[in-house]
């Protein structure tokens, strides 16, 4: 009679198992960009299985120039999508977009300057004599900051179209790069290791790579966002100090023109940088936010011109689903 019990909830068991595994929810999640070591946990969690031992079964879906991941949230055709700076936010609390930042990956935001050493370029004061090449996006939003901080002018400025070519060709010019990715392409390319300002070391303290839903969303699924946003830590933690293999195959599969020396560089300089497990993130962890950190860059938003002083920037985020201490365990 035990053995037959036994049996029965062995049965029981057995079903509830598969009607679990039957219900995963299915997620979308777009990155802002090409598949690269920084969006690299998301991958792990992917790879390694910790999305589906969170009930979800996650499609990342790659951004790159001719999408528009963002757009596609707001649409409802995306679940969650990794935006980047806070400036973004921001901006879709004055236009009503409703969408909210869940968790902040990246305690500190890759964006640097690079210079090439031994021309007069070697501090920060010293890039204003510098011909600086910046993008658009970043002519709008960071350099705004540094004009406004540090004196920066827009007419030493020169269009960045995302080749080193130009920077490499005048010595006395400075370029915009992540500080994970044009290093590598300029000592590559140049044959020599340029200077690299990290603007997050000169006060442009945004958190990055932050996890955005719609408002809608958190209200009527708030357990599966923190399922999502729980296991996308874990996932960090795993490929930062555990085995990143499993997670750059799919990188390379979504990116065939990602390369392993790439992938390496990347993570290295995550890791050395603290750009993923640095400040707040060292207690709290990965994917902390506070509100201090964001009223104070919101603070210099206004004092840059790149946000108005009476927007509701609290609604641009929410600390319900972070600073929980997600995989601390993890940490090596």
């Amino acid at each position: 009679m035990i053995r037959w019990l036994g049996g029965i909830w062995a049965g029981i068991a057995f079903l509830l198992g598969a009607g679990a595994a039957l219900a995963a929810d299915k997620v979308t999640f777009g990155t802002n960009w090409l598949a690269q070591a920084e969006h690299g946990g998301f991958y792990q969690a992917v790879a390694d299985g910790t999305y589906a031992k969170y009930g979800l079964e996650v499609t990342i879906v790659p951004g790159g120039p001719q999408s528009n991941n963002r757009m596609m949230l707001a649409a409802g055709r995306l679940d969650f999508y990794m935006g980047g700076n806070l400036l973004q936010p921001f901006s879709a609390v004055a236009e009503n977009i409703p969408v909210v930042v869940v968790a902040a990956i990246f305690q500190k935001d890759p964006q640097a300057i690079l210079s090439r050493p031994g021309q007069g370029l070697d501090t920060w004061q010293d890039l204003k004599k510098a011909r600086l090449f910046v993008a658009r996006e970043g002519l709008v939003s960071y350099f705004q900051w540094m004009k406004g901080a540090f004196g920066f002018r827009e007419d030493m400025t020169r269009p960045y179209t995302f080749n080193v070519a130009p920077f490499l060709a005048d010595p006395q010019s400075a370029m915009e790069g992540y500080i994970t990715s044009e290093p590598l392409a300029v000592e590559k390319q140049g044959g020599f290791r340029p200077n690299v300002f990290l603007l997050a070391d000169y006060g442009f303290d945004t958190y990055s790579t932050t996890i955005e839903t719609r408002t809608d969303v958190v209200a009527g699924k708030a357990d599966l966002v923190q399922r999502f946003v729980n296991a996308s830590i874990i996932g960090w933690y795993n490929y930062l100090y555990g085995d990143p293999a499993a997670a750059n195959a799919l990188i390379k599969t979504a990116n065939p023109d990602m390369t392993d020396e790439q992938l390496a560089f990347s993570l290295a300089k995550m890791k050395e940088y603290g750009i993923v497990d640095s400040g707040d993130a060292l207690k709290l962890g990965i994917g902390a936010m506070t509100d201090a950190r964001i009223k104070h860059f919101f603070e210099l938003a206004v004092k840059s011109g790149l946000a108005d002083a009476g927007l509701a920037y609290t609604r641009s985020y929410t600390l319900a689903f972070v600073n929980k201490g997600v995989g601390l365990d993890l940490r090596r």
